[in-house]
Formats: C-alpha cells, structure tokens, sequence
C-alpha cells in the first residue's frame, strides 16, 4: 500500500538552477551527501544520504527561530557533513498547481543557494506529510510531531513527520535518480 502510494505521487524533479548552469544533479559526484529539507513555518525537517546511491536516513527536526538564525544551522549542518546537494520539497497543490507555501518554499531555498553556496535542487512533496504520519502510525502507534518535551530514546528526536517527510523526499528522489541512470546505461549498451 504505501509504495502504491509513493508510485502515485506526482513527484518530478524541479531543478532550481540557472539554466545555464544545467541540473544540479550533474555535479553531484556519486560520493557527495545530499541533505533533504522539508520546509515548514514552525518546524525544517531533515534528511540525508550519503550519496546518490546511499539510503535516506531522518537526521533532525529544526524548530524555527527566524531567517538568520535557520539559516545559520543549516550552514552548520551542511559544512559538518560535507553535503554537495540540498534536496527541497516544493508543497505544491494536488492539482499541480504552486500556491503560497510552494512560493515561500521556493525563496527560502533560493536564499539557502546564495546563503550557503552548495547546489539547490526542488522536488515535488505532495502527500509526503500525509505518508510520513501513515508511516509513524504504522512503526511506533503514535504521530510524532512533537519535538521537545519528555526525555526520549536517542535518536527517537529524528523521527517527527518532519523529518521522516524529507526522508521520503529524499528516497523517492535517490530512486528516480537511480531508474535514470539504470535506463541511461541500458540505453547505451544497445
């Protein structure tokens, strides 16, 4: 049921770089980590890989402070695991269509371009909240939105629907890229 879900999603890549700089995906090299930002006003959540052909992993959930001071972590955390592409999830509407959020989604990326300097690409995120709570329902019987409060296990902070969102992000992205490169390759072998 959920890869049935996640075959449905109309996810496509929207590159986010000048045209004449071409796909920020060619200048990833295969050993580049790409970090996964699942945007939102109260709470950025965070996913990585390792490279294009590593697993996406939940890394954290940001609570929002404001412009500078988000910015300022995510540099942080960009330079401390040596991230070569930052994956944003574009909220558009069901109908295909970008409306407020997806805009805002859209400048605070172009901001994390100019402000970090690490190639910015934007994928489609539509229903990867709604799969991310499906998915936490699922393995711990609980929504986990929640990021502060009681002690928890370690590492039981990275799974909030924020970061399991950009986790989906990013895994649907590493399997597009990955069907890319396998129908490339048996193309040329023809």
């Amino acid at each position: 049921m959920r890869e049935a879900a996640s075959l449905k999603r109309y996810n496509k890549r929207v590159n986010l770089a000048p045209p004449s700089t071409g796909s920020a995906v060619a200048k990833v090299s295969t050993d580049g980590k790409i970090l996964a930002v699942d945007y939102g006003r109260a709470r950025i959540g965070l996913a990585i890989a390792e490279s294009l052909q590593g697993i996406a992993q939940p890394l954290a959930t940001l609570k929002r402070v404001n412009r500078n001071e988000d910015m300022r972590r995510l540099r942080e955390l960009v330079r401390e695991n040596a991230v070569n592409l930052i994956l944003v999830g574009l909220p558009l509407r069901l109908d295909g269509a970008r409306g407020e959020m997806a805009e805002e989604t859209q400048r605070f990326a172009q901001r994390m371009r100019k402000q970090i300097g690490v190639a910015v690409e934007m994928a489609d995120e539509r229903l990867t909240s709604w799969e991310a709570e499906r998915l936490l329902e699922e393995e711990f019987g609980r929504k986990s939105k929640q990021i502060d409060g009681a002690p928890k296990k370690r590492d039981a902070s990275k799974f909030t629907v924020d970061s399991v969102a950009a986790t989906i992000i990013l895994r649907e992205y590493l399997e597009r890229h990955h069907a890319e490169r396998e129908n490339h390759t048996a193309h040329e072998e023809r």
